[in-house]
């Protein structure tokens, strides 16, 4: 089983993210989600986003409309590419949604559905 890390704007997009948390504890989830958002910022905040990172098999960026303006998301993203980590973009809402900052153009955003999830965890990207 895949252990990821969800990366998202945790000022506007908490519910997409209690969402996916939910998705994985359906009964054929290929991957577990530990609850790891730092939910206050201090000054070891990268160190420890880096630390649960390294623990992840992979990465999920929730991608929501103010995606684009959350610095810690762009942090994450590159903390991941940084330690080689597999990562993909999840388009939070139906009527689109903005990409990190930190995001390079050749990375697709994702229509979130339960089959491209499970793809996605299993490394087709």
């Amino acid at each position: 089983m895949s252990r990821v890390f969800i990366s998202y704007d945790y000022d506007h997009d908490a519910f997409l993210k209690e969402a996916l948390v939910g998705q994985s504890r359906n009964s054929d989830s290929p991957f577990e989600i530990s609850d790891w958002s730092i939910k206050t910022a201090s000054s070891a905040w990268r160190t420890e986003a880096l630390f649960r990172i390294r623990r992840s098999d992979a990465v999920a960026v929730i991608c929501g409309y103010h995606t684009h303006t959350a610095e810690g998301v762009s942090v994450e993203l590159t903390l991941a590419r940084q330690e080689g980590k597999p990562y993909f973009l999840l388009q939070g809402h139906a009527d689109g949604c903005t990409r990190p900052s930190a995001a390079w153009a050749s990375d697709k955003v994702y229509e979130w559905n339960w089959a491209n999830l499970k793809a996605l965890v299993g490394g087709a990207r």
